[in-house]
């Protein structure tokens, strides 16, 4: 083994991708000492998606002072990869579920902080901002982003405010030609790893609103809000975005950010890969190691270890993936370029139990794995 390449999202709720990236590399260390152990965690676009880029790929952190998510002043960061031009900015470091933590409400939540970190990024000279959509408390469809970039919201009396979730329904017209010089030469690239639509029942509102406070009858007042910013913003702009994919990302901030800012929204697991340089390490890598929480149907829509097996069959290189759970409809990944799954649970055991082994069992599936590998 000349060098082994491990690419593993976080198992969510025990494991960060980091920590899975240094257990995969001590017990592959063991019986390969030879082997350069290459490590990619990998971001999802939500917490801790600064520090992934980080640890992947070199560069430093950033502390500043932005908008919290009830207008509060809160102590937040990006981070500057080591190019010293790309920003990582994570939309949960400002917005995040953790911030609203006893006081959810996704009438009142804004994103206009998001907005803060951007210009921050532009400030420190950075030409490229990589936002990372995920665990928001908001539903103000990026409005709140785009007012702190310049964007003007006005009322049917021409009196400009920043809307939010609840008082979308005011808007009688935007003005994003300040945004536009704002971003002048920045190149701005959006993660999202979901597809749904701004409105509707897999809208934004419907699918990820109640988990941040909503009842029914608030989902409804929030639908019916994006429904009307989504008809008010083609209007102004000429342009409907509202059934983009990925536009219900972060409470419709994926809408936000590329109507009036002109993301561009692509699968996470790609930003990082191309930000990693991964197909140039596939060029002299003899086998991949990937892996998430749980691997099912749902792995197969652009998650990390379905990109991350593509790229490994195109590149002829294998790729074996190690996950916490492995459920139905997974098989059409091994077309992919998927060679081999494994999980590293040892007994039939609920989750509230086996979490606590995690680390645990991944150390030992991996030793197990690699002692294999050894044989041949």
């Amino acid at each position: 083994m000349r060098r082994i390449l491990l690419v593993p999202d976080s198992f969510k709720g025990t494991l960060s991708s980091r920590q899975v990236c240094e257990i995969m590399a001590q017990q592959l260390g063991c019986f390969f000492p030879e082997a350069d152990m290459v490590s990619i965690p990998v971001a999802d676009g939500g917490e801790g998606s600064v520090d992934a880029f980080l640890a992947a790929v070199g560069g430093q952190r950033k502390t500043l002072t932005v908008t919290g998510p009830f207008g509060e002043p809160i102590e937040s960061f990006f981070g500057i990869l080591k190019d010293g031009v790309t920003a990582v900015v994570e939309m949960a470091a400002c917005a995040g579920l953790p911030l609203a933590e006893g006081r959810l409400d996704p009438e009142k939540a804004t994103s206009y902080g998001v907005g803060e970190l951007i210009l921050a990024a532009k400030e420190a000279g950075c030409k490229k901002v990589i936002l990372g959509l995920g665990g928001s408390c908001t539903n103000d469809g990026g409005v709140g982003a785009a007012s702190a970039l310049g964007a003007v919201f006005t009322r049917a009396d021409g009196e400009a405010f920043i809307p939010v979730g609840g008082t979308l329904g005011e808007i009688a017209a935007v003005d994003c030609s300040p945004v536009k010089k704002a971003l002048e030469g920045m190149e701005l690239t959006i993660m999202c790893d979901i597809d749904n639509p701004l409105f509707g029942e897999t809208g934004a509102a419907y699918v990820f609103a109640p988990q941040k406070g909503a009842d029914a009858s608030m989902v409804e007042r929030l639908d019916n809000g994006l429904r009307h910013l989504a008809k008010v913003t083609a209007q102004c702009l000429g342009r409907d975005f509202s059934q983009l994919p990925g536009a219900g990302a972060a409470g419709g901030l994926g809408f936000g950010m590329a109507a009036y800012c002109g993301g561009k929204l692509r699968m996470g697991i790609d930003v990082v890969l191309d930000t990693a340089g991964f197909d140039g390490l596939l060029q002299t890598a003899d086998l991949v190691f990937t892996g998430e929480g749980k691997i099912d149907s749902q792995s197969i829509r652009g998650k990390v270890v379905s990109g991350v097996a593509e790229r490994g069959k195109k590149a002829g290189v294998p790729v074996i993936a190690v996950v916490g759970q492995i459920g139905p409809g997974f098989e059409p990944m091994y077309e992919k370029g998927l060679g081999a799954v494994f999980s590293i649970n040892r007994a039939a055991e609920p989750f509230s139990e086996s979490r606590h082994h995690a680390a645990e069992n991944l150390s030992l599936t991996m030793e197990n794995i690699a002692r294999l590998l050894a044989l041949f």
